[in-house]
């Protein structure tokens, strides 16, 4: 007999998602698609099984879709230019510099001066096969670097033509607002599930609302743990990254678990699965989720969580299931306290 605890049994239907603004007119699909995993972290890799999935989500009305140099490195870009090349009017697309990154793919340490950003926005341009990006990040702020600085050169990339938008990710409140006087931001990127909501409270998510920045958010699915495709840690490769972090220690990830099976409880009331509840629950709090999959069936699980309304009685049923002192272990390898850039 199934377990409805282990195998959720219904699935909601998966119209395409609406379209929404970020910031500084850039729209989106509501739910977008994360593609690190298809090339990087999670284990073996297969690039036909990517491809079709990528295409797949665009059929889907997936059209948001996230990368970043960082991912292969460079392999993750490009794939996507390889698999979306003929459809690139049709996707927006998201890319990331700022971990300097030799053209052999050695990695050094952070790098926002205006020069390593030149030069690695037009090597992306390169591996996505394309002329511009819709959406280029400065995947971390470079403490050595003033962010005005950082985003002064990326805003020459936008007066280049070479970048439509531009956007930060894991920044403080105060970096966001020294950011945007410089140049407009379309987003800020940062984890937020119902595993990680500390940025609802540090003053990230606030101060992008207060200046009309979209607000993106990876990991929407606490890193696999709020799906059924995580039920156990021999469910993940060995050579798995998540595999290091706190919160899959087998302790920890036995506790997250049991969270997990609340909001699996709660899903089931409403016809639908954990994770589309828990990128509901993203959407409510007004960000688009980039969760990320290499299977087609899980894109269209995922969109139709764009379908799902989460009534007030929904959204506490869940705070009581799910309250963040209860989640065990960081979300990463160490602790960043609140307001810093990460």
């Amino acid at each position: 007999m199934t377990n409805p605890m282990t195998h959720p049994t219904s699935v909601r239907p998966t119209p395409r998602p609406p379209v929404v603004a970020l910031g500084d007119g850039l729209h989106v699909s509501a739910i977008g698609l994360g593609a690190m995993g298809m090339s990087a972290f999670y284990g073996p890799t297969d690039a036909a099984d990517a491809i079709a999935t990528l295409r797949h989500a665009v059929d889907a009305g997936v059209t948001f879709v996230d990368t970043a140099e960082a991912y292969g490195p460079f392999e993750n870009e490009k794939l996507i230019g390889r698999a979306l090349g003929d459809r690139r009017d049709e996707i927006v697309l998201a890319t990331k510099a700022s971990a300097e990154t030799d053209d052999d793919g050695t990695v050094h340490g952070r790098n926002g001066t205006p020069e390593y950003l030149r030069r690695a926005a037009d090597r992306s341009l390169r591996h996505l096969g394309t002329d511009v990006i819709d959406l280029y990040y400065l995947h971390r702020a470079d403490p050595a670097v003033p962010i005005e600085e950082s985003v002064g050169a990326m805003a020459e990339l936008v007066a280049a033509g070479k970048v439509r938008h531009i956007g930060l990710s894991e920044v403080s409140a105060d970096t966001i607002r020294r950011a945007h006087a410089v140049h407009p931001l379309a987003a800020v990127q940062s984890e937020l599930s119902l595993f990680s909501p500390d940025v609802l409270r540090n003053g990230e998510k606030a101060v992008t609302d207060e200046l009309g920045i979209g607000f993106v958010a990876f990991s929407p699915l606490g890193r696999g743990v709020l799906t059924s495709s995580v039920r156990s840690l021999d469910d993940l490769a060995p050579d798995d990254a998540r595999r290091g972090l706190p919160r899959f220690q087998p302790e920890a990830f036995a506790a997250n678990l049991r969270l997990a099976d609340r909001v699996r409880e709660i899903a089931a009331a409403k016809g639908a699965t954990e994770a589309q509840v828990a990128l509901a629950w993203v959407v409510a709090h007004g960000a688009v989720p980039i969760p990320g999959t290499r299977r087609p069936e899980r894109v269209d699980e995922n969109a139709g969580a764009a379908a799902l309304e989460l009534t007030a009685d929904d959204l506490r049923r869940l705070a009581d299931a799910v309250p963040e002192a209860q989640v065990a272990g960081h979300r990463d390898h160490a602790p960043t306290p609140d307001g810093q850039d990460r």
